[in-house]
This record gives structure tokens, sequence and C-alpha cells, in this order.
């Protein structure tokens, strides 16, 4: 496998711990939690896009890069640990952002896009930020720049490729302590790359824990292509004779609740009840979905008593706070907890 090959840019704090959940456990009653922390890998408030970033950068910096340009939403997590990379590296960073408002509020992840020093474009649009960011680039090597441009989420074969090193690194640290995992949770999007990273990594190890992709959006069909194909991308840059099919890739759709970066009561509740039993900090655009989903399940029986689980925590605190208002529905009209 050609992984150690790749050039490589050390930003985050490695291996992440994989802490036990007792006290959530207990709430559940039928499984034991475990959480692989990688909120915790240390650059710009943490996430899972700084393992991804460390391969981008890399890559960025042997191709000669001047400065880095990416895109998202304004609350993008993705595009807040890019700019802190970036700076790290003494790359300058350029992000297109979109937000229904022409001056959102400068809180949360946009307020940390611009402490990190990135130059920050405005569009209202989604389907906006793609043009603008070429024509941005294109500016840029016109003015003898030299542009590094990473698509939403970091999810290219090089960001993927950080994920299957996840996968190698949490099945050391299962083995190391004698657990036996039958699944692990996350969120996953249709830009997919810690979901192919992952899938590719499990598949390399022969599959000792099945990844269950918690759907943050509504297109399942298009989640389940994109991580298929992103999986056999990167299976290519390491050399590995593996393919994955989009029928191997699990996606739970259930819980995207009204749509994207819109939490549903039962995304709030699980926010609310990591939160009470195990001081953990979600968000409610990913982590909020994944652990609603790993809960329901539960719930529904779909995860067999005595089974042990892993839940992937990416990271986002910061976009908690730009949702302020929605969690203060919880506290003046109250969410169910079962405790």
């Amino acid at each position: 496998m050609r992984l150690a090959a790749l050039p490589r840019f050390p930003l985050a704090q490695l291996p992440t711990p994989l802490e036990e959940a007792p006290s959530l456990s207990a709430v559940l009653g039928a499984v034991r939690v475990l959480v692989k922390r990688d909120d915790l890998t240390g650059l710009a408030l943490g996430g899972n896009k700084t393992r991804k970033l460390e391969y981008l950068i890399g890559d960025a910096r042997s191709r000669g890069a001047t400065v880095i340009l990416t895109e998202g939403p304004a609350q993008s997590n993705h595009c807040r640990q890019t700019a802190a990379a970036a700076a790290r590296a003494g790359l300058r960073c350029v992000l297109v952002l979109n937000s229904p408002a022409s001056d959102p509020p400068l809180q949360g992840n946009l307020l940390l896009d611009y402490l990190f020093g990135a130059t920050v474009h405005l569009v209202t649009e989604r389907t906006a930020r793609r043009a603008l960011l070429e024509r941005l680039a294109g500016e840029l090597e016109q003015r003898q720049e030299r542009p590094y441009v990473i698509p939403t989420g970091g999810s290219t074969p090089v960001g993927a490729a950080a994920y299957v090193r996840a996968a190698l690194e949490l099945s050391e640290q299962l083995v190391e302590r004698g657990i036996q995992a039958s699944r692990v949770y996350l969120a996953t999007s249709t830009s997919g790359g810690t979901h192919a990273g992952l899938a590719l990594g499990a598949k390399l190890l022969g599959a000792p824990f099945r990844v269950v992709g918690v759907a943050v959006e509504d297109d399942t069909k298009a989640i389940r292509e994109q991580v298929a194909t992103l999986a056999n991308e990167t299976a290519a840059l390491l050399g590995l004779d593996i393919r994955i099919t989009p029928e191997e890739i699990v996606v739970d759709d259930r819980w995207v609740g009204p749509g994207y970066g819109v939490p549903s009561s039962e995304t709030l509740e699980a926010i609310v009840l990591a939160a009470r039993t195990e001081g953990l900090v979600l968000d409610p655009v990913y982590t909020g979905k994944a652990m609603a989903a790993l809960v329901g399940q539960v719930r529904r029986g779909e995860v067999a008593p005595g089974e042990t689980v892993i839940f992937l925590h990416s990271g986002g605190a910061p976009a908690l706070f730009a949702q302020a208002d929605q969690l203060a529905t919880v506290f003046r009209n109250g969410v169910k907890v079962a405790q």
C-alpha cells in the first residue's frame, strides 16, 4: 500500500482517543458504546477534516502551491479547518461560502474563518460556489500564483486516504484492548470522503466492523454512488486491488429530518443526551444526526443486545453556537430525553 509514500504535512494529534461511554451505554441499556474522538484532532478546535488536510496540504506543498482555495456553507467545518491548516503551512487561503443572508452573523465557523486570515467570498446559492471558485483560481494563475483547489469537504482520493489510515488506527486500538466492535456510526453526505476512506479501510482489514453512514441530506442513491466511486479512486491511488460497489455502502437516511443543516427533534434529543450523559458536544448538522441514528437503531431493536458499537465523533462544535436558537427551544419547551 502506498499510503506512507503520500506527501503529508503534520497537523493532527494522533492517535485520537477511543473512549468508553458508560453513562450513555447505561441509558441505552442494550449495547456498549465507545466514542472515537476525532473532535480532538487538535487543529482549530478539532474535527475529522484535519486528518484529510494533512494529506491535502502535503500534496499542495509538494506541488509548490501558494494559495489554498475551497468551498462550503457559511458554517462549514471543513472551511474553518482549511483556513487554519493553510495558516500553519504559511499559505494564503481563499474561501467561497454560501449563505442566504448577504451579511451572515459573524459567529461559529465563519468567525473562525476570518480569525485564521482567510479571504472570504459569499454567494447566496450553493450551486454558485464552484463557478466562483474556478474563476478565482484562474485569476490567481494569471497573477503568477499557484492555486490549489480543494473540493467540498476535502473529498478527493488524497483526502479520503487519511481515513484509510484512521481505520487502521482504530483497528489497532480495538486489538490492543481486546474489543470486538460490530458497527461504526458516522455522518455522511454526497461529498463522502470520510465514509469512503473508512469503508475502504474496513474492507482492507477484512471487515472487522460495519461502517454505518448516517445521511445528513436527502439523496441516498447519490451518497452510495459517490462513496463507492471515491473509495475505488482512493484504492487506485494507494495501489490496492480492492473494489467497492454502491450496494456495499451502508447509508441510513431516516434521520435527515427537515433537511441539510436543519435538526429534527431526534437530533436535538441526541445532542442533549450526549451532553448530559458523557459531556460530549455534538453539532446539529452532522454528529447530532449520527448520534440520533445510533440511539434510534438501539431503541428500535435493530442493534442486538450485547453488541459493541463505535460512534465516530467528527467534530463540528462551532456550528452549535450558530444554531443557538434551535437549542433554546429545547431548554424553553423541553425535549424528552430518556435517562
